[in-house]
């Protein structure tokens, strides 16, 4: 068995799990979220804990990222996830006006970035960006994208990066 699905996942206070046959839905103050559950994986609930069994080998593969994905979810309908990106250039700044981010990015043009359903994205100063959400996969997504709108070049560093990351630069071309 998988050592990450031999562990049980801990239910905090205001949080519930509602198990079905197919799906397992959490809820909590945050929010809810539901995880379809594959062939042979089931999920029982052990006092405030969530315990995740497999029938056969097969079913065997999804326990550990089943369990994952729980822990996640229970994690984000509780405190909820979030991702801080900063802008680095002359020039380039982010602004939330209503569901759309609008970034100066240097082009010839504004780029505007549809807030999808589930996420919030705030805009502390004009060169930062907090995505926030209570699904993990979804805050990181939307992170992503919108670093791909302009990513850090490697010769300066201008672009959206994460606030962690760490560019290396390369040195220019010698005369």
């Amino acid at each position: 068995m998988s050592r990450v699905a031999k562990r049980n996942v801990p239910l905090p206070q205001g949080v519930t799990a509602q198990i079905g046959a197919e799906a397992v839905t959490v809820k909590g103050a945050k929010g809810a979220l539901t995880l379809p559950l594959a062939r042979g994986v089931t999920v029982e609930q052990q006092d405030k804990a969530l315990a995740v069994r497999f029938a056969d080998a097969v079913a065997r593969v999804h326990a550990g990222s089943t369990r994952a994905h729980l822990a996640n979810m229970v994690q984000g309908v509780s405190k909820g996830y979030e991702k801080k990106l900063e802008l680095v250039g002359v020039g380039f700044r982010a602004a939330v006006q209503g569901k759309t981010l609008n970034l100066t990015l240097g082009f010839s043009h504004a780029v505007n970035f549809p807030i999808p359903e589930g996420i919030t994205i705030e805009a502390p100063s004009q060169t930062e960006i907090v995505v926030k959400g209570t699904d993990r996969q979804q805050v990181g997504q939307v992170a992503a994208n919108i670093r791909r709108v302009r990513p850090p070049e490697p010769y300066k560093g201008k672009g959206v990066r994460y606030t962690d990351e760490r560019i290396v630069l390369k040195e220019g071309k010698k005369k």
